[in-house]
C-alpha cells in the first residue's frame, strides 16, 4: 500500500506537470487564433478604407484650396457600414504638425478629431507624412474619444498634390465589433477569464480529490502497520475510511485481516491437534516395543536389530512431528503476532537462563550438564527491535539448538549482542566442525541438513533442516538479515541484523 501511495504521489506530480503544460500550449494556440482573427478583421476594414481612398484620388488630385468645403459633401457617397473616412491636409510649406482636418464621413465631433490628430502626431505619423508623402501606412492605433468609446485607426494613406499632402485616415469604432476585443491582450479577454476560472476550479477539484485519496491511502497504511504491530486490538480499516469511495475497499481489507487472524488460529489449532494425534500412537508403539525387547533372547541379534530400527524410526517420526508443529506455530506467528518494540537483550537472557543449569553473574553457565557445554553471553542492554517475542524466541532457540548440536563435549557457545548504527547485531558462535564454504548459503534452505556422526550428537534422526530456515524467515519478516561464516580454526558463527525500533515506539 505504501508503494501504491508513493506511486500515486508520482502520478500527482506528473498530473501537475500536465496541468501546467497543457494550459500553456492551449493558451498559445488560442492566442494565435485570436490574433489571426483580429488581423483578418483589421485587414478587411483596411481594405475597405483602401477602396474608398482610391475612389477619392481623382478628386483630391484636382482639388483646390478654394473648393475644400465641397469635398466633405462628396464623401457621403462613400458611406460604409463600418469604416469612417477622414481627410487631413498639410498645405504646401507646412511643417509636420501642419495637418488640418478637411472633412470626414460620417460626421465626427470636433473634439474627437482633435484627439485623433494629437494621437497621430504623438505617434510620429504626421511628421513622417510631411517628410515623405507617399506609400500606405497600415497599423493599428487605438485612442479614446472624449465623447465616449474608442476609435481604431487601421491605415493612413498619403497623397501628394499641388495643394499639399493629403492624408486619408481609415478608422472604425470599437463598438462596431464588441466581441472582437480589438487592441486588448488575449489574457484579459472575457473568454480567457472565464476559461481561467473554469480551469482553476477543475484543478482545485482534481488535486483536492487526489490529496484526499492520498490521505486515505496513508491512513490505510498507518492502520495496516498498527494492525501488524498490535494485532486485532488496533481497530479496523473501516473506522479510518473518511472517503466514501474507499469504504468498500476498507471493508474488504477488514475481511482480509479477519481471515488472516482466523487462519492463524486454525493453523495453531491444527498444529496442536496433529501433534497430539501423531504422538499418541508413537507413544503406544514405543511402549509396546519395550516388552518385546525384554522378551527377546539376547542371542537373537536379528530381532534385536529389527527392534533398534523400529526405535530409530520412532525417534525420527517423533522429531518429524515436533518439527512440523514448530513449523506450523512459526507460520501462525508470522500471520498473527503483533510487531512491537522488544528488548532483545532481555528476551535472549531469559531464554539462556531457561536452558542453563547453573547461571552466574558473569553470563557463563553450564548448558546441558551431561554434554559439559558452556554458554557465554555478552549482551548490550536496552536494544529494542520491532518484532514479537515469539518470533525472536523461535530464532534464538533454533540458533542455539544448531550450535549445541554441532558442539563437541566440553565446547563453548558464545552469544554476543551489540549495535551498529540503526541495527542490532546478534551473533551465535560454536566450536563445531563448521560448514564447507560452498554450503554456507544453503544451510538456510528448507530441509537442508548435512550432519555427520562426528558432529558430537551421535544421532541425526531428529534434525530435518528447518530450524535455520525458520530463523531466516522470521528475521526477514522483522526486516533483518541473517548469514553465517566459518570461524578460525573451526566452528560456525551465525550473524543476525535486526533494525532497531524507532524512538518513541517503546
Amino acid at each position: 500500500m505504501l508503494r501504491w501511495a508513493w506511486s500515486l504521489t508520482g502520478k500527482t506530480v506528473l498530473l501537475l506537470i500536465i496541468f501546467m503544460l497543457v494550459p500553456a500550449f492551449l493558451y498559445i494556440e488560442f492566442r494565435n487564433a485570436y490574433e489571426e482573427g483580429q488581423e483578418l478583421l483589421l485587414r478587411s476594414v483596411r481594405d475597405e478604407g483602401r477602396v474608398i481612398t482610391q475612389s477619392l484620388l481623382p478628386m483630391l488630385q484636382s482639388a483646390q484650396i478654394d473648393n475644400l468645403p465641397a469635398i466633405g459633401a462628396s464623401l457621403s457617397r462613400l458611406d460604409g457600414e463600418v469604416t469612417t473616412i477622414k481627410l487631413l491636409l498639410a498645405p504646401t510649406g507646412a511643417g509636420g504638425d501642419g495637418f488640418y482636418y478637411v472633412a470626414s464621413w460620417p460626421m465626427v465631433a470636433p473634439a474627437n478629431l482633435q484627439v485623433e490628430r494629437n494621437t497621430l502626431a504623438q505617434q510620429g505619423v504626421l511628421d513622417r507624412l510631411a517628410q515623405n508623402c507617399h506609400g500606405e501606412m497600415p497599423f493599428t492605433l487605438i485612442y479614446h474619444r472624449p465623447t465616449g468609446g474608442a476609435e481604431i485607426v487601421t491605415a493612413v494613406t498619403p497623397l501628394a498634390t499641388p495643394v499639399g499632402c493629403w492624408a486619408v485616415v481609415a478608422s472604425f469604432s470599437q463598438d462596431a465589433f464588441p466581441s472582437a476585443h480589438l487592441g486588448q491582450p488575449y489574457w484579459v479577454t472575457p473568454a480567457m477569464r472565464v476559461a481561467t476560472v473554469i480551469y482553476l476550479v477543475m484543478a482545485i477539484i482534481t488535486f483536492s480529490t487526489l490529496l484526499s485519496l492520498r490521505r486515505g491511502l496513508r491512513r490505510f497504511a498507518l492502520r495496516a502497520r498498527r494492525i501488524r504491530e498490535q494485532g486485532p486490538d488496533a481497530g479496523s480499516f473501516g473506522a479510518r475510511a473518511d472517503l466514501p469511495e474507499l469504504g468498500e475497499v476498507a471493508a474488504e481489507f477488514d475481511h482480509m485481516v479477519e481471515a488472516l487472524h482466523r487462519s492463524a488460529a486454525e493453523i495453531r489449532q491444527a498444529a496442536e491437534d496433529n501433534a497430539h494425534a501423531f504422538k499418541t500412537p508413537i507413544a503406544v508403539i514405543r511402549q509396546s516395543v519395550e516388552p518385546l525387547r525384554r522378551g527377546l533372547p539376547e542371542d537373537n541379534r536379528r530381532a534385536q536389530r529389527a527392534l533398534g530400527v523400529v526405535e530409530q524410526a520412532l525417534d525420527r517420526l517423533d522429531g518429524l512431528v515436533a518439527s512440523a508443529h514448530e513449523l506450523d506455530e512459526s507460520t501462525a506467528d508470522l500471520i498473527d503476532e503483533p510487531m512491537i518494540p522488544v528488548d532483545l537483550g532481555r528476551v535472549i537472557n531469559r531464554l539462556v537462563q531457561t536452558r542453563t543449569a547453573i547461571p552466574n553473574d558473569r553470563g557463563v553457565a553450564i548448558l546441558l550438564a551431561s554434554r559439559d557445554l558452556t554458554i557465554t553471553t555478552d549482551l548490550l542492554p536496552g536494544l529494542q527491535v520491532l518484532g514479537s517475542e515469539a518470533m525472536i524466541e523461535t530464532v534464538f532457540d533454533n540458533l542455539i539448538d544448531n550450535a549445541v548440536s554441532f558442539s563437541p563435549p566440553g565446547g563453548e557457545v558464545v552469544v554476543h549482542l551489540s549495535h551498529d548504527g540503526r541495527f542490532a547485531e546478534l551473533s551465535v558462535c560454536d566450536r563445531g566442525p563448521g560448514v564447507p564454504e560452498d554450503q554456507l548459503e544453503r544451510i538456510f534452505d528448507r530441509y537442508y541438513s548435512e550432519r555427520r556422526d562426528d558432529a558430537g550428537t551421535g544421532a541425526t534422526s531428529s534434525y530435518f533442516g528447518i530450524g535455520l530456515w525458520i530463523a531466516r524467515r522470521n528475521v526477514e519478516a522483522m526486516g533483518g538479515t541473517i548469514f553465517a561464516e566459518n570461524r578460525f580454526p573451526h566452528g560456525l558463527q551465525v550473524h543476525v541484523r535486526l533494525p532497531l525500533a524507532p524512538p518513541g515506539r517503546g
